[in-house]
């Protein structure tokens, strides 16, 4: 079916948002949606786009026709855009969104690059999400303390940022972290509830691959729309071609072992869409890694 925008998909949610970085990401992400009957958002990152030598069209292509043929609704959102030569080929390419990342900047350099990512988007009808507080992670730097000062997202700063810069979602600071290979984050829930309480349009939880099911799942009930999952797939997919060729070191033909991580990854989307619509119970973790959800 055709892509649909990312506005309409938000607002059946909450739903979950995978970050896709070759074509076996993007084909297992809508499997994987398939498999538990969910819409999906599959995203494409600047650093993503920089792996493909940094070519948009490309990576964009692939995922559109992946997107085409799937049997749910799949939303294409451009992911953690610095750059305005990219943010500028977002609708070229069929992006229903974009998350403009001015995390970084001081605040009100922040609020007018937002401000102008956002004119620029909606003048062209696309979603516009931005990020405020430090979720680290990213890029190599180191997680950020999340009890540092100044880390987390103020509640009252974030409804002036959002009336500011006009921008349809805001991805919060409450505890996660970018990149995390383990699950062992522990979210600010009565952070969530105020943000909730103050901000008009949909949170956003970046780093909820590092977030375990039972803080994931309240975090949704707590006011959480769209969930960002990125580093759970690289894990599922990165463990399975090393069994695989542990197994079998004979193996040359990438085919052999990519086939068993894309379904790794496939998997790995079904039991976070299971968990974020409340469909599976969350499990445990041992040893700080996620047991399988299970349906309920």
């Amino acid at each position: 079916m055709p892509l649909v925008p990312t506005e309409q998909v938000v607002a059946a949610g909450p739903v979950c948002a995978f970050n896709a970085i070759s074509l076996e990401h993007a084909e297992a992400i809508v499997a994987g949606a398939e498999a538990a009957g969910r819409p999906v958002i599959l995203q494409i990152s600047e650093n993503a786009v920089r792996f493909h030598d940094s070519r948009l069209a490309p990576i964009a292509a692939a995922t559109r026709a992946v997107a085409a043929m799937a049997a749910v609704d799949v939303a294409l959102h451009l992911d953690h855009v610095v750059s305005p030569d990219l943010w500028r080929q977002a609708p070229e390419h069929g992006f229903g969104s974009i998350m403009v990342d001015a995390s970084r900047l001081a605040y009100q350099e922040n609020v007018a690059t937002t401000r102008a990512v956002a004119e620029f988007a909606h003048a062209r009808g696309l979603w516009v999400e931005a990020e405020l507080g430090t979720i680290g992670g990213k890029d190599g730097e180191p997680p950020v303390d999340p009890h540092a000062p100044g880390s987390r997202t103020d509640p009252a700063e974030a409804a002036s940022y959002v009336a500011q810069t006009g921008v349809d979602a805001l991805a919060v600071a409450v505890g996660s972290t970018h990149a995390m290979t383990t699950r062992s984050a522990v979210l600010d829930h009565s952070l969530i509830g105020r943000l909730r309480a103050a901000v008009a349009v949909p949170l956003v939880l970046h780093g909820s691959s590092g977030v375990p099911d039972a803080e994931l799942r309240r975090a949704v009930l707590g006011g959480i729309i769209k969930v960002n999952i990125g580093t759970a797939l690289n894990v599922a997919f990165t463990d399975t071609v090393r069994d695989t060729l542990a197994a079998r070191p004979e193996l040359v033909d990438p085919r052999r072992y990519l086939a068993s991580a894309r379904g790794a990854m496939a998997e790995t989307v079904t039991r976070f869409c299971r968990l974020v619509s409340g469909d599976a119970t969350p499990q445990p973790t041992v040893a700080g890694r996620a047991l399988a959800v299970t349906e309920s």
